[in-house]
């Protein structure tokens, strides 16, 4: 059976998740994985969980597993309310809507935004997450340059002037500003400003992808997209990584104009993010259990964050052309080989040895950039760091 004459252009087009394809690889015994983006077990509220479970099937069983509006449970939007005016926004229940974790909201500005052969901007590199759902409807993802600090303007400006005299005007700039997945940079306030008067003076929408903002380990705050234009950002977040990733729970808030045509969109999917879940995280939300939470989280990642950067620089002291970023906060940094070499080259010597990442080419919206990889430093426990560092730098040693 010729099975491809049964599929639309769109199915066609579809590819696996790359990420998703090698953790498979990376699944052998005692291997070291720093390619996923997987928040530490050890993080998770297992007794919080377990007593919001019994509090919701003992007081509200009726409610908690029947469907539920699209929009998503309302207590929870409020709860949400809380939670944005504590980043500087101002908002309602109105202007969010609860998503089955922010994935969905990526795959919905995709929905109701790309026409087949529409551009959008995202960052070079960006998150794999996004530029999959941006591809998946068709679009034509444009990358910008980043550097330290995220995002480069005067590159974002020429971008759009030029996509403009093309008439293939953007649709949305897609940016992910705090401890951006896969760099592990941050835009700082000025900048973010920067970004802003571009994207007021063309009508451009933002769309900002924030999954890693509360998980901040130094350096200062910086104002959330949202907070400095309102009017003309989207923002996405997500408990994946503050709370558990087992709930898929996330939200999106921004106009409601945005907002509304998402709930639509929504509804043509899975009409209702699970209830059940909900009332589970609301539960725990009232119980004060993200803030005490987030505070063990916040001190796990952090000493996983400082190791793995003490011992890139151990292992890699006699490599100086290799560089790597140091973030402030998130899950993840970003190393970058010599001219020359590619990690997409080494990635099955790397495996060979029992130790895994996420070659950067595949954060890139042509795939064209070979040079880099993504290292996760959540998930590997201490003695795994000190180890996976080791033979990761073995691997690079020998093949310089």
């Amino acid at each position: 059976m010729e099975s491809e004459k049964y599929f639309s252009d769109r199915a066609l087009g579809m590819k696996r998740s790359v990420i998703r394809e090698l953790l498979k690889l990376t699944a052998k015994p005692g291997i070291i994985s720093f390619a996923g983006g997987l928040p530490a077990p050890v993080t998770f509220p297992v007794d919080h969980v377990r007593s919001a479970i019994d509090k919701v099937i003992e007081e509200e069983a009726r409610t908690a597993l029947q469907y539920g509006p699209t929009e998503g449970d309302k207590r929870l939007r409020e709860d949400l309310t809380e939670i944005m005016k504590k980043e500087g926004i101002d908002t309602t229940p109105d202007h969010i809507l609860v998503t089955t974790a922010s994935q969905q909201g990526l795959d919905l500005v995709a929905k109701i935004f790309l026409n087949p052969g529409d551009t959008c901007i995202t960052g070079s590199p960006t998150y794999l997450g996004g530029l999959q759902a941006f591809k998946s409807y068709q679009g034509v993802p444009i990358g910008i340059e980043l550097d330290d600090d995220g995002m480069i303007p005067e590159l974002l400006e020429e971008t759009l002037a030029r996509l403009e005299a093309e008439g293939r005007r953007p649709r949305f700039i897609y940016i992910i500003p705090d401890f951006q997945n896969p760099a592990g940079v941050t835009i700082p306030e000025d900048r973010r400003k920067r970004i802003i008067e571009i994207a007021e003076k063309g009508e451009y929408l933002i769309v900002e992808d924030t999954p890693y903002r509360q998980l901040r380990y130094s350096g200062e705050h910086q104002p959330a997209f949202q907070a400095l234009a309102p009017d003309i950002v989207l923002s996405l977040y997500t408990f994946s990584k503050l709370l558990l990733p087992g709930f898929r729970l996330g939200w999106a808030c921004g106009p409601h104009w945005v907002v509304d045509k998402m709930v639509m969109a929504k509804q043509a999917v899975d009409l209702c993010t699970p209830p059940f879940n909900q009332a589970i995280t609301h539960a725990m939300l009232q119980a004060g259990v993200l803030e005490t939470e987030l505070k063990n989280t916040i001190k796990v990642y952090d000493r996983r964050r400082k190791l793995m950067l003490e011992c890139l620089e151990r292992e890699f002291s006699d490599m100086p052309a290799i560089r790597w970023t140091k973030p402030d906060g998130g899950l993840f940094l970003w190393l970058t080989l010599p001219a020359g070499m590619s990690a997409d080259d080494l990635f099955q010597k790397a495996v060979d040895e029992n130790v895994a990442y996420v070659p950067g080419s595949a954060f890139f919206p042509d795939n064209d950039n070979f040079q880099s990889m993504r290292l996760n430093y959540s998930f590997a426990n201490e003695e795994q760091i000190v180890e996976g560092v080791k033979r990761l730098a073995q691997v690079v040693r020998e093949n310089i």
